[in-house]
């Protein structure tokens, strides 16, 4: 079995060579502003405005789906529904859904292994959302890496940027 490789450098930009897909976790009452999405949108636009219209339709849009928009001819962003609201509730319970990020990454999986697609990500779910990161890795585990893909983290990138994009 593979393991997860972790990279320091900017997640929205995947050196490896082939089909690659980003993924990267969002709330599930379309709100799209704050954290590693911002790097997205700075990249593309395609990604937000999708997301969006996936909101107002509210087809298929809840906790542990996810959506695929094709950003260039050999790269993904996964839109993946793993986290509800965007604050902790009055029970301090953080927004992430650990069950929700699982089925969005078999989905994922399935995903990756049609397009023979590499998966590139931060480490989703621990930023805004309030996971903890030993849990999405050991859902990571159990999911991407029991298919035997290429997974790779990218980690703090250059002037202490969680997410490599100049401010």
């Amino acid at each position: 079995m593979k393991t997860i490789i972790y990279l320091k450098g900017d997640a929205t930009n995947p050196q490896i060579e082939g089909n690659k897909i980003i993924a990267h976790i969002c709330n599930d009452i379309g709100g799209w502003g704050k954290g590693f999405v911002l790097a997205i949108s700075s990249r593309w636009k395609m990604p937000e405005n999708e997301y969006r219209k996936w909101v107002q339709s509210r087809e298929n849009f809840n906790l542990g789906e996810i959506q695929m928009i094709k950003v260039d001819n050999d790269l993904w962003v996964c839109n993946m529904i793993g986290q509800h609201k965007t604050i902790n509730n009055s029970k301090g319970v953080p927004p992430i859904r650990y069950k929700a990020v699982e089925k969005c990454l078999e989905k994922l999986a399935d995903e990756a292994l049609q397009l023979n697609a590499s998966i590139h990500m931060p480490r989703i779910g621990c930023g805004l959302a309030g996971g903890k990161w030993e849990e999405i890795e050991s859902i990571i585990e159990k999911t991407l890496l029991n298919d035997n893909l290429e997974i790779y983290v990218y980690e703090f990138g250059i002037n202490g940027n969680r997410f490599s994009i100049p401010f």
